[in-house]
């Protein structure tokens, strides 16, 4: 019997309750026997659907208000909370874990609870019963040799537990230069020289109520301030596969590096097109080459060709494997971790210049209002005539006479593609699509590979170009898919819940902005009730999320009332957390950012798994084959969207870093900065032109003793009545950096008779 059947056979029974005996009676004239009804049943138990009351009786967890299954966030303070795969009637937000409950499991751990408690605002107290999967095969952290033992102190500070390290178990070495990026090999003789070094532990036995848990150390990486160990940490912090294993590398080397005339078979060849590929100065692996011409109907010719990857990488095999359990390249500042071996990424699959290279092609034709009046999808052979960068693209356009001169064969195309782009942006316009052009932060090095300063990444009509194209072919290629009737992965955004709309309004109408989507059916009211550390506080709680209507076209519209102000910065910030993350699902509901109604990601597979299974799909319809199962890309769709969280989660901790550490050199310097939040704890501010945020706690403040005013968002003197609100700009001094918590504390400067001085509040600073 199918674990599904199994599920909704239960689940038709009084209170989806039963016991093994009565299934073995009920199934067993279906054909089911009793081995099988065993071992379908301990599945469903060790995966979460079914819960296991006491021997052989069982519940089905999705019917059941008194279990919840997800994942646990747990605090350094040692409470948790475990936010629930399902909604669960009378529940708001997340299940509160208390601390002696969650002695058992680690962050991230996939557990089963059991609620103990809802309160009448909906708030809920569980305990953990059983721990279904295991997050954290390793942790990273600092080794301490001390009187009552030997320890591993966790780098990530939600992972509460220390690792006891037993005596007499061998260490390793630095390990082999391979596996580690740009870290020189730290030389260790003995269990001495360990003391305060980084290193990478394999658990051999987990935490249980009053017992710490047991490692053994697996890599040691170097001290906490040598070169390279910030990248080493967080890679293994977030369990980024980061070497290839021997297999994978094998098998990219026995791929011939010459395309054979059996290769070009059936493919349309585009070499005598002078084809481009547009990328960063930097980029070392290349998608996506592009065309454009003008058709005798005056219609544009658009030609995207991506690179074939699902040539070289076949289902199933080493290189597949590893390359779905990645599910993405990771990008750090200095480096990259790759989806695909060097050989592939940076070599045959890369569209590099002047070079034959094999292609899956999108070829549109679109009208003057930037609809689509025709396409055709073909494997190809391109040859790019030129390895093209933003830079030059973009002052060419601009008219440099020196670049226009260089590539003078090729400005009359570029200008077709400048036109294209922006007509295929206005159609965008008309429909609704949001464009947030948030500045981005660009990490700058010297030559010795420390940080010098943090900039805005450049984005001009080059990227524009680009973008356009991509968005353009993405759309394409779902919208055939779908027509052909198959299961697919699509790209969804889904529309924003009512409450982050209502925060947002709530903050924009500080500014005398709104979505314009008038008042918002959401009940609340005050009651008193916890903290997340267990206090007592009174707080607003939600009950109904009804009848909040928004689209896209309303926060498109606000983004241009805002555009040139100084508060975009700060409500284009706050208008992108209202919204939800795009995710991979073979669901397609849509993107509500782009609003559009089919999306899927097509045009990047060297760096991502679902481009690559989407060229699959493509290319089954193409050759009339039998696509993947759609329970297959289901799973592929929910491992691929935790694989980008994961990776964006260890970028954006490397990048904090990198700033933490930057601005450690200047402690009692002072900067412009932007309040761009307020709470009660302080102010959070980011300095001008470097993107890097900070607190100035709210009892260091000047002149009065200051509270925080929830239902206006601003921070107010008591006395004096001056307040702090979003968008205010000040002058701070940096007085403290937690390297630990990468964290940075600043006090403001005010102005006295033409000259600085640091703001007194009730409480000095006092410094560490």
């Amino acid at each position: 019997m199918r674990d599904a059947a199994l599920i909704e056979h239960i689940s038709r029974l009084p209170h989806s309750r039963a016991n093994f005996k009565q299934l073995v009676r009920e199934l067993g004239t279906k054909g089911t026997n009793r081995e099988e009804l065993e071992t379908a049943l301990a599945r469903l138990t060790a995966r979460g659907d079914l819960i296991e009351l006491r021997s052989g009786h069982y519940v089905v967890t999705a019917r059941s208000r008194e279990y919840a299954i997800g994942r646990l966030h747990m605090h350094r303070d040692g409470y948790g909370f475990l936010i629930s795969e399902r909604p669960i009637e009378g529940i708001q937000g997340d299940i509160y874990i208390p601390a002696e409950s969650a002695e058992s499991a680690m962050h991230g751990d996939r557990v089963l609870v059991r609620i103990a408690r809802i309160e009448s605002g909906g708030r809920a107290d569980g305990e953990i019963v059983k721990v279904l999967k295991r997050s954290q095969p390793t942790v990273v952290g600092e080794f301490r040799l001390g009187r009552r033992g030997q320890f591993v102190v966790p780098q990530d500070e939600r992972i509460v537990q220390w690792i006891e390290i037993p005596e007499g178990l061998e260490f390793p070495s630095a390990g082999k230069p391979e596996d580690r990026i740009g870290v020189t090999a730290p030389r260790v003789s003995s269990i001495e020289d360990l003391d305060g070094m980084i290193v990478n532990v394999e658990l051999l036995e987990y935490p249980q109520r009053g017992s710490k848990p047991v490692g053994r150390i697996i890599e040691i990486l170097g001290l906490p301030d040598d070169f390279g160990v910030d990248v080493e940490i967080v890679i293994r912090k977030h369990h980024l596969p980061h070497h290839f294993p021997p297999e994978v590398v094998e098998q990219a080397q026995s791929i011939p590096n010459v395309i054979g005339a059996r290769e070009l078979a059936g493919r349309r060849d585009f070499r005598a097109l002078d084809i481009v590929t547009i990328d960063g100065e930097t980029a070392r692996d290349f998608d996506d080459a592009v065309w454009v011409d003008r058709l005798p109907n005056g219609n544009y010719a658009l030609q995207v060709h991506i690179a074939d990857v699902s040539h070289y990488v076949r289902p199933g095999t080493a290189i597949d494997t590893e390359a779905r359990l990645r599910g993405t390249s990771v990008y750090f500042p200095d480096r990259a971790v790759p989806m695909l071996p060097f050989e592939l990424s940076t070599n045959l699959c890369s569209l590099n210049p002047k070079v034959d290279r094999l292609v899956l092609s999108a070829i549109l034709e679109i009208d003057h209002q930037g609809e689509i009046a025709g396409q055709e999808f073909t494997p190809g052979v391109i040859r790019s005539a030129e390895r093209m960068t933003y830079t030059d693209v973009h002052l060419l356009l601009e008219g440099d006479a020196g670049l226009r001169e260089r590539y003078r064969p090729l400005v009359e195309r570029f200008e077709l593609m400048r036109e294209l782009a922006l007509t295929l942006n206005r159609k965008r316009v008309r429909r609704g699509s949001i464009d947030f052009d948030l500045p981005e932060p660009l990490i700058e090095f010297d030559q010795w590979g420390a940080m010098t300063g943090v900039t805005r990444a450049p984005r001009n009509i080059a990227h524009r170009l680009i973008e356009e194209f991509m968005l353009a072919a993405n759309e394409a290629v779902a919208s055939h898919l779908e027509s052909a009737g198959i299961a697919s992965i699509y790209r969804i955004h889904e529309k924003p819940d009512a409450k982050r709309v209502m925060d947002f309004e709530e903050v924009a109408a500080h500014f005398g902005y709104s979505l314009g989507i008038g008042a918002i059916p959401v009940k609340k009211f005050a009651l008193t009730g916890r903290r997340r550390d267990g206090t007592k506080q009174r707080r607003d709680v939600v009950l109904a999320d009804a009848g909040v209507s928004i689209s896209s076209r309303q926060y498109q519209r606000l983004v241009a009332k805002i555009e040139g102000k100084p508060e975009e910065r700060i409500l284009s910030y706050l208008m992108l957390r209202s919204l939800k993350q795009a995710r991979y699902s073979t669901e397609n509901s849509g993107h509500f950012a782009l609003a559009a109604q089919t999306y899927t990601h097509f045009t990047s597979p060297i760096r991502r798994y679902p481009d690559l299974i989407v060229h699959r799909l493509l290319r089954a319809v193409l050759a009339a084959r039998s696509p993947a199962p759609e329970a297959e890309l289901h799973a592929i769709a929910d491992e691929c969207s935790q694989s980008e969280r994961r990776a964006a989660d260890a970028e954006r901790e490397l990048v904090e870093w990198k700033k933490v550490k930057f601005m450690a050199e200047r402690i009692g310097q002072d900067f412009d900065a932007l309040i761009i939040s307020t709470a009660k704890y302080g102010l959070f501010v980011e300095l001008a032109d470097l993107f890097i945020e900070g607190l100035v706690p709210i009892d260091t403040l000047p002149g009065d003793e200051y509270a925080y005013h929830e239902n206006v968002r601003k921070v107010v003197g008591k006395r004096t009545r001056r307040e702090f609100s979003i968008g205010d700009k000040v002058r701070v001094l940096l007085d403290r950096v937690d390297a630990n918590e990468r964290k940075l504390q600043f006090s403001l400067l005010v102005e006295e008779r033409g000259t600085k001085r640091r703001a007194a509040g009730r409480k000095r600073f006092q410094r560490n």
